[in-house]
């Protein structure tokens, strides 16, 4: 039996790249990379560069017109930036008389309010002067505060999956739509970065002092970064009644875990796998379909291999152009899903691949190569992201042109 499409009909995104979609396909466009030196956190490790949102929490609030005086974190504030610009181009007008539909907000982080509890934590312990920022710590309450900015949901719940957080948070939105809990579904995540999360990255030996390079020999890490994204999903029926056309179609989902190890990724990349083909087998496609894969490619030595390993098992010897955009916006771990889901579906909307930057030796225990070729241009009909979180918590979203 066919399934309604889910289409994406708005996005919005807040990243090192810029503040929304625009500014992303231009730096993508332009091989601008926003990864740095750190500017805002306030830690000793400045030596490890870092893809920072260049707005500080005091300028968020002034164009989000929230009082300086409002109890706010790093992550919420990203995540209504997005959220704003993904319900405005979607022309999602909520204020008016007649508007009936239930809107659910599904949204994914890990960090929460973190920036503000490790801030505060020595004052919790020993006064009451932050006592405010007590609750803003769990990642519930991150989903909230972006729920109580807008006022319009009717349903709201928060995923918590690490790196995989905000895909299946787009996965779960879509669900909610199938089965006819919810009309439309605002989905993604956000994150912002912590000292606790740097240091976390930075005591497993992850994290490259030299900017990341993905699916490259010489590979070394990561480079942390922070950011949010949401889509704007709704049926076919719903999209029709509003008169909005879509940018794209939500075609296929899946997300397994092979539960393997807490961090790693297993040898043969099974969790990838499964979720890769299964997102093919729900969209009903084959892999000779998939125009370009926008990788998970961390830049960590296991897991550029394994992936890499699972892409080769999904496509033989006919892998479509692939890339990671993580040497663009850093690894923005819970809202690298919705993150590189928008530049997916811009990819889509603009025929072009996006370069794998900083790439220049290929991996010697697979003969496949990164996308490196500035402004490929190339119509583009199925697009395929991954996104895999500890534990082999693994998610795979295909976008498809409406």
């Amino acid at each position: 039996m066919r399934q309604a499409p889910i289409y994406v009909t708005g996005m919005g995104i807040v990243s090192a790249l810029g503040a929304d979609c625009r500014s992303t396909l231009m730096a993508l466009l332009t091989r601008r990379s926003g990864v740095g030196q750190l500017r805002f956190l306030q830690t000793s490790h400045t030596e490890f560069p870092v893809g920072e949102v260049k707005l500080t929490n005091e300028a968020m609030m002034r164009y989000l017109d929230i009082s300086e005086n409002e109890t706010t974190t790093r992550t919420s504030l990203m995540g209504m930036m997005a959220v704003r610009e993904a319900l405005q181009t979607a022309k999602l007008t909520t204020t008016a008389p007649d508007f009936k539909q239930k809107i659910a907000l599904v949204s994914g982080t890990t960090v929460g309010g973190m920036d503000k509890s490790e801030q505060y934590y020595l004052d919790f312990l020993s006064n009451d002067t932050h006592n405010e920022y007590i609750a803003t710590h769990d990642c519930g309450a991150c989903t909230e505060m972006i729920a109580d900015y807008f006022g319009i949901f009717s349903a709201v719940d928060t995923i918590s999956t690490a790196c995989s957080s905000a895909a299946n948070a787009i996965l779960k939105g879509a669900m909610l739509l199938r089965e006819g809990r919810t009309d439309i579904a605002i989905v993604g995540g956000c994150e912002c970065i912590t000292k606790f999360h740097l240091n976390g990255f930075n005591t497993l030996m992850i994290l490259d002092r030299e900017l990341c390079r993905p699916f490259d020999a010489t590979r070394a890490g990561l480079n942390l970064g922070e950011g949010a994204a949401y889509l704007v999903l709704e049926t076919e029926r719903t999209a029709r009644e509003r008169g909005i056309e879509p940018l794209c179609i939500l075609s296929g989902f899946a997300n397994t875990c092979d539960a393997y190890h807490q961090t790693a990724s297993s040898p043969d990349g099974e969790g990838a796998y499964l979720a890769m083909t299964q997102a093919l087998a729900s969209a009903k496609l084959q892999p000779d379909d998939i125009s370009y894969i926008n990788a998970h490619g961390t830049g960590t030595l296991n897991n550029d291999l394994t992936e890499a390993h699972a892409i080769s098992r999904v496509f033989g010897n006919r892998i479509p152009p692939f890339s990671s955009t993580k040497a663009f916006t850093g690894h923005t771990t819970s809202a690298a899903g919705s993150i590189e889901a928008v530049i997916s579906i811009l990819a889509l909307q603009n025929g072009f691949i996006p370069v794998n930057l900083n790439f220049t030796t290929p991996m010697p225990e697979l003969p496949i190569t990164p996308a490196t070729d500035e402004y490929a241009r190339k119509p583009l009909r199925h697009v395929l992201t991954n996104s895999f979180g500890f534990g082999g918590n693994d998610t795979a979203l295909i976008f498809s042109a409406p």
